[in-house]
């Protein structure tokens, strides 16, 4: 590894404005919670970074889960889908939020954007949480081609477990008339 990367730093751009204050009380995921609204502040010398966002229905949220756990991070977890089971896959097979990097990502609604705040529904992140990154969300970007189809993706322990319905996977596009 070069020093270049082992010395990698960040810089928020921002921050997250929501009603959540406890972790044990937020929403796992953020599709789970569709409808609650917050905000993500930006740093106002970046708020032209804003500037065509909310012409996107969704956007990908990078932040820094800054609430530390009084552990170390392990390598195996009982994510908390397979909290009934007791079942431990390894920390990179979960969205798991104690890691190594403690690296968030959420997708969430885009309502608007106003100056330096992107106003969006679909909260899954704690009042102040730290913002490294917005993309925007364009499916036929982030939503993998599978040629049976996308029910057809696998979803490893998540479909083993039954924990992913067919309410939560995206409708496959109409076929390409030929």
């Amino acid at each position: 590894m070069s020093q270049a990367s082992a010395d990698a730093r960040f810089r928020p751009i921002g921050h997250v404005v929501s009603a959540r204050r406890e972790p044990a009380h937020t929403p796992i995921q953020s599709l789970r919670n569709p409808d609650e609204q917050a905000q993500v502040v930006v740093r106002p010398e970046l708020a032209q970074g804003l500037d065509g966002l909310a012409e996107f229905d969704y956007a990908w949220l990078l932040t820094w889960l800054h609430v530390p756990s009084a552990d170390e991070p392990e390598l195996r977890v009982v994510p908390f889908m397979l909290r009934e089971t007791g079942e431990r896959v390894g920390v990179f097979a979960t969205r798991y939020p104690q890691r190594p990097n403690p690296l968030g990502l959420s997708v969430v609604r885009v309502l608007g954007v106003e100056a330096n705040v992107l106003h969006f529904a679909g909260v899954d992140l704690l009042d102040g949480t730290p913002v490294l990154d917005i993309k925007p969300w364009e499916q036929h970007l982030d939503v993998p081609p599978h040629p049976r189809g996308l029910a057809a993706i696998r979803g490893g322990w998540y479909q083993r477990a039954g924990v992913v319905g067919n309410d939560q996977l995206y409708p496959d596009p109409p076929a390409t008339p030929q």
